[in-house]
C-alpha cells in the first residue's frame, strides 16, 4: 500500500506542475512568446549551420544535467527530502508544461514534434537515472543505496550526456531541415 501511495504523489506533483505549466504559459503568453527563443524561425534557421564542438557542448551539458542532480542528491539527504523531491517533480513538470505550449504556440504540430526530437533519446536515460534517485528518496528507510543504483545512476546520466552531446544534434539538424 505504501508504494503505491509514493507512485500516485509522485505522479499527481508531476501532472500538477504540468498543468500549472500550460496555464501560467496560456495566462502570460503574450510575455513569453514575443521573444525569440527555440521556437523561432531565426533560430530554426540558424541551427543547420551551426558546429557542434562535442568536447565544449560537453561541459555544458555537464553543467545543466549533473549539476541539478548533485543537487537533488545533496538536499535528499536531508530531513526535506520528500519536499525536495515534491518541489523538484514540480518545477519539472512546471517547465515541460511551459514548453509544450511554447512550442504549440510558435509553430504547432511541428513545435511539438520539435520539442520531443529535442529531448529524445537523451531523456529515455535522463529520466531512468532520476526515477532511481525520486524513488529511492521517495521510499527511505524502508529502501537502501546499494552499489547497484550508484552504478545504473552513473551509466544512465553516462549514456545520456553521450546521446545529447553526439546523437540528438543530427536528429535536430535532419528534422529542421525537413521543416
Amino acid at each position: 500500500m505504501k508504494v503505491h501511495q509514493s507512485k500516485a504523489y509522485i505522479t499527481a506533483f508531476c501532472v500538477l506542475g504540468f498543468f500549472t505549466g500550460i496555464l501560467y504559459a496560456n495566462i502570460v503568453s503574450n510575455q513569453i512568446f514575443s521573444t525569440s527563443g527555440i521556437f523561432s524561425e531565426y533560430f530554426l534557421s540558424q541551427y543547420p549551420s551551426i558546429e557542434i564542438i562535442p568536447e565544449e557542448y560537453l561541459f555544458y551539458i555537464l553543467r545543466i544535467r549533473v549539476v541539478p542532480l548533485l543537487f537533488l542528491i545533496l538536499l535528499g539527504q536531508t530531513k526535506i527530502r520528500k519536499a525536495v523531491i515534491s518541489i523538484f517533480l514540480f518545477w519539472t513538470g512546471f517547465s515541460g508544461g511551459i514548453l509544450i505550449v511554447s512550442a504549440i504556440f510558435r509553430m504547432g504540430m511541428k513545435g511539438v514534434l520539435l520539442f520531443i526530437i529535442g529531448i529524445m533519446p537523451q531523456f529515455i536515460f535522463y529520466i531512468l537515472a532520476y526515477v532511481v534517485v525520486i524513488w529511492y528518496f521517495y521510499t527511505y528507510p524502508m529502501s537502501r543505496w546499494n552499489y547497484g543504483k550508484t552504478a545504473f545512476l552513473v551509466c544512465m546520466m553516462l549514456f545520456g550526456i553521450l546521446t545529447e552531446i553526439y546523437v540528438n544534434p543530427i536528429l535536430m539538424k535532419m528534422f529542421v531541415r525537413i521543416i
